[in-house]
């Protein structure tokens, strides 16, 4: 009798914790969806949108993996799938699905940090609730070897559940459910304080000689999230594999204090993740990390060259675009209150360009610069707006300097698309640089949304 049980016990196909109850899948995509089995038994696999049943084959460990077509985005549908007894999937929608990454400005949930709150959490909390918008939280785990699952589950926006999911991701979530009026599912992975490297694999990382492998979960334990591959293998290779539109991404804090190779790493990694998902070159869309005062914590390291480096990889990856956060910043905390901001400047660019809607604003980016007797003349890309100052007609955030590289406060004012740069300390300039400090209050718009900080010169 035991040994009957136990083979009952063990026929029934067993799956990640993402591929639950409530979980949403791609739209109009052939999906994946694995697990295990009995060893070279075949499960069928039926799915209630259209009737139709699929089997695949168990190997000889009992692992499988199957694809579904999904139809336009709808539901609520089941997923039944037997292997001699039934695993019922219930309550799954079909919508648009994003994986949204990166360390403590990704995480920070709607209650916000202690003594650290979310700018408009309290209306959320009050009229968020939307059975058409899904979560799902990656549980922290850094681990030395590729694990295969994670624990988490899926749960309908509600008061409770945004409360301590990242207010980045929901407001990110949110932007799409209004616009596109499908399904969205959020899957989150992302750890405070974590570092790029840590979501990077060795092979990936041998392009980076200095960077320390650790050897033993040991060694990954006295750092965690800041270990190079620990997150990698914890929090993502889990997931890779299921079928998704893109990724969204805030981090770079950790990386301030060497962020030299910053453009190169994180476009090797999402190099990487593209490789082992298999999707393609699906878009990536990325915060460019806010304004803050690093002295607070003793770095002394100018940030401005992280969000330099950050804006490098727009131009150097495709189907990527950064979101600029300039204006948003907090100088006396790392931690912005402004996450309303952080996720929908990311919907704007994902709404554009990846789903095609049209009217929406563009971030202008710095072009280049020329110089006529004693005065800099700055002009900008995707800038037929014109540029603007957010308070007035001029600005403190402009510095110029002459062939004795020493910067000056400069008198700026802005016609159509250029900005104006000059100081009567400075009879013949040669650089100009915007905002290129740790603390800056950014202030140079065009459309509605801020410009990146930005250097000419390379000193």
């Amino acid at each position: 009798m035991a040994l009957l049980l136990a083979t009952s016990a063990s026929a029934k196909v067993k799956m990640p914790s993402f591929f639950g109850d409530g979980m949403v899948l791609q739209q109009e995509a052939p999906c994946n969806l694995w697990g295990t089995a009995n060893a070279n038994k075949t499960i069928k696999i039926k799915t209630s949108w259209d009737g139709k049943t699929y089997k695949v084959n168990a190997d000889k460990q009992g692992k499988w993996k199957a694809q579904v077509n999904t139809p336009v985005a709808g539901g609520p549908y089941d997923i039944v799938l037997n292997d001699g007894e039934d695993t019922r999937l219930s309550n799954v929608l079909v919508g648009e699905v994003w994986i949204c990454s990166g360390q403590s400005n990704m995480e920070m949930p709607m209650k916000g940090f202690k003594g650290q709150p979310v700018e408009g959490a309290n209306e959320e909390l009050i009229h968020g609730s939307d059975t058409q918008l899904r979560f799902f939280t990656v549980k922290r785990n850094a681990s030395i070897t590729p694990l295969d699952s994670v624990k988490g589950e899926w749960s309908e926006a509600t008061s409770a559940s945004i409360r301590q999911f990242s207010a980045t991701a929901y407001y990110y979530g949110k932007a799409l459910r209004g616009n596109l009026k499908v399904p969205v599912g959020l899957i989150l992975t992302a750890w405070g304080g974590s570092a790029v490297e840590a979501w990077m694999t060795e092979d990936w990382l041998k392009a980076f000689p200095t960077v320390k492998i650790p050897k033993t979960q040991a060694e990954v334990n006295k750092t965690y999230q800041r270990c190079p591959t620990a997150l990698y293998n914890g929090m993502l290779h889990p997931l890779i594999g299921y079928t998704m539109r893109g990724v969204i991404w805030y981090q770079g804090e950790e990386n301030v204090n060497r962020s030299a190779n910053y453009a190169a790493q994180f476009g090797g990694m999402i190099k990487g993740w593209r490789d082992e998902w298999k999707q393609g070159n699906f878009p990536f869309y990325y915060c460019q990390i806010a304004p803050y005062d690093y002295s607070l914590i003793n770095w002394d390291f100018n940030s401005a060259l992280l969000r330099e480096q950050q804006s490098k990889v727009e131009k150097e990856v495709e189907n990527t675009r950064m979101a600029v956060m300039l204006d948003a910043g907090l100088e006396y905390g790392i931690h912005p209150r402004k996450k309303k901001e952080a996720g929908e400047r990311l919907a704007l660019l994902s709404l554009a360009n990846t789903y095609g809607v049209k009217g929406l604003p563009d971030y202008a980016t710095y072009s280049k610069v020329t110089f006529q007797n004693d005065t800099a003349v700055v002009a900008f890309d995707r800038s037929k707006e014109w540029v603007y100052f957010q308070n007035g007609t001029t600005s403190d955030n402009f510095e110029i300097a002459g062939e004795d590289k020493v910067f000056h406060k400069a008198k700026v004012w802005t016609s159509r698309n250029r900005v104006y740069v000059k100081s009567e300390e400075v009879k013949k300039p040669v650089a100009v640089r915007y905002g290129f400090h740790n603390w800056v209050k950014g202030d140079l718009m065009h459309d509605g949304l801020p410009v990146s900080s930005f250097r000419t010169d390379n000193w």
